[in-house]
């Protein structure tokens, strides 16, 4: 399972412990992802995606998934988040058409 948002591309980043006698160990930071469950507006469908708790806010703010997934950068996203915007850009062609 990999520890890596689909929608923003964060994963995980490696740094160090640093004791008060300045050791230094290497240690993992993880991002805070959920699985989350998205219904499109546009498709009528639920997508199943991990995301960082971060991104959770940031869908929101962008005024929902539909809006966010469309104005995202596709270079960041998953295979699956890319396929999902292609499905939704593509039912919204057809329903402005």
């Amino acid at each position: 399972m990999s520890r890596k948002c689909e929608l923003t591309g964060v994963a995980v980043q490696y740094g160090n412990n640093v004791s008060h006698s300045q050791r230094k160990t290497r240690r993992r930071f993880e991002p805070n992802i959920k699985t989350v469950e998205y219904k499109s507006e546009i498709t009528g469908q639920k997508y199943r995606l991990k995301v960082v708790a971060r991104a959770l806010r940031t869908v929101e703010k962008n005024g929902g998934f539909d809006l966010f997934i469309l104005k995202a950068n596709d270079s960041m996203m998953s295979d699956k988040a890319k396929k999902v915007k292609r499905e939704i850009f593509k039912k919204k062609k057809e329903l402005a058409a």
